[in-house]
């Protein structure tokens, strides 16, 4: 069932988050995807697990922020290049 097609790559998706949503608890879903992302976000900064849990939160959360900036700004520049042309 795969698309090479964007818009119907979207909507497949769509309808596989639909069907995984209509089975299971989504906040059990969501939860764990997030702890999974934090996880990651600690480990970046604190490999070593050397820091305080405090000051390993404080700089995961810098991280994550800008990893959130980082694909904002990809995903601008990628539609002002759809938009332009270039």
């Amino acid at each position: 069932m795969a698309s090479s097609i964007p818009s119907e790559r979207k909507l497949i998706a769509s309808i596989a988050a639909n069907a995984m949503h209509s089975k299971n608890d989504v906040s059990a879903t969501t939860r764990k995807g997030l702890k999974a992302a934090n996880d990651r976000f600690e480990r970046e900064v604190d490999p070593l697990g050397e820091l305080s849990l405090a000051e390993r939160r404080r700089r995961a959360s810098y991280a994550r922020q800008r990893h959130m900036r980082q694909l904002a700004l990809r995903s601008a520049q990628a539609r002002r290049r759809r938009t332009v042309g270039g």
